[in-house]
């Protein structure tokens, strides 16, 4: 199991780890990455997978109730903590119910678990995202017009793979590969990018970087491990919510913060000290997923 866990998590570090090396001697345009990766690599990836008439994709419905009720249910379980603790909710909340989905969760999911995790990953990917940037942007500015939504390269894609693969519309293999080919270049992309993004790290708010570190995955383990009983979820369905429930905070939720002036700082230190703290939590969260999966499986 050791060997399966290291097996799983050392691509992830040693790109990210990349990433963190070449920003240190280099200044890429890390920007131009992200919105390249969120408006063409990344929708390439999620149309693909839902268009592909081979995924079943009414399977996932629970898995998808189930990654909504961690990503809410965290913010609505931290919420009194945060009142107690006198910290803003609008600053701790976002980055401790908005998880690492993309930069970590896909590729950790496919490197533990092969392409037949795919879906999964894609279908928890897209439910994280579709409410940061609904509830998410709601809570941070109330007058954010939900419309907005509309005009995302990633909920697009959503819509028109699912569209497709429900109406049962077969696409050519060769356009399905070409998608596919061009998806899988935000994979690492993603990793690469949160690399750069860990030399942003201000230690100032550390007390609060370390309490987010704890609380993210703490929160989200605790909604997950119910749910999994409640909609019946086992197998790789399970073993996904789980490696969800317990993913360090976005590093979308900075970017977000910064465009809307919400205390950008304090949330780049609870978001790249979570992401540190991931370095702790994931493999222990790992040892448990594959002991559950290989005591299904026997």
């Amino acid at each position: 199991m050791t060997a399966q866990i290291l097996a799983t998590l050392l691509p992830v570090f040693l790109i990210a780890g990349c990433g963190t090396l070449y920003g240190r001697y280099r200044t890429p345009d890390i920007r131009g990455m992200n919105t390249l990766n969120m408006e063409l690599f990344v929708p390439m990836l999620v149309f693909a997978v839902l268009a592909d008439g081979q995924a079943p994709l009414e399977e996932y419905v629970g898995l998808a109730l189930a990654g909504a009720v961690v990503v809410l249910g965290s913010g609505l379980l931290l919420w009194p903590l945060a009142k107690w603790l006198r910290l803003e909710p609008k600053t701790f909340l976002p980055p401790m119910m908005f998880n690492n989905s993309g930069n970590m969760g896909i590729p950790l999911l496919l490197l533990a678990f092969g392409e037949a995790a795919l879906p999964a990953a894609v279908v928890l990917f897209i439910v994280e995202m579709l409410l940061h940037f609904s509830v998410g942007l709601y809570m941070l500015s109330p007058q954010t017009p939900l419309w907005r939504l509309l005009r995302m390269p990633i909920v697009l894609a959503s819509i028109t793979g699912l569209g497709i693969n429900l109406a049962g519309v077969p696409l050519p293999g060769w356009l399905l590969e070409a998608l596919h080919m061009l998806g899988g270049v935000c994979i690492p992309l993603l990793l690469f990018a949160l690399g750069v993004r860990m030399l942003d790290i201000d230690f100032g708010d550390w007390k609060a970087g370390l309490l987010g570190a704890l609380l993210c995955p703490l929160s989200g383990l605790v909604l997950a491990a119910p749910l999994v009983w409640l909609l019946g979820l086992d197998g790789l369905q399970a073993a996904a919510l789980w490696v969800f429930a317990a993913l360090p905070p976005a590093v979308l939720n900075y970017l977000v913060a910064e465009q809307y002036r919400q205390e950008p700082h304090k949330v780049a230190s609870l978001v790249l000290i979570g992401n540190l703290g991931s370095l702790v939590v994931m493999p222990v969260v790992l040892a448990v997923v594959f002991a559950y999966v290989h005591s299904g499986a026997s």
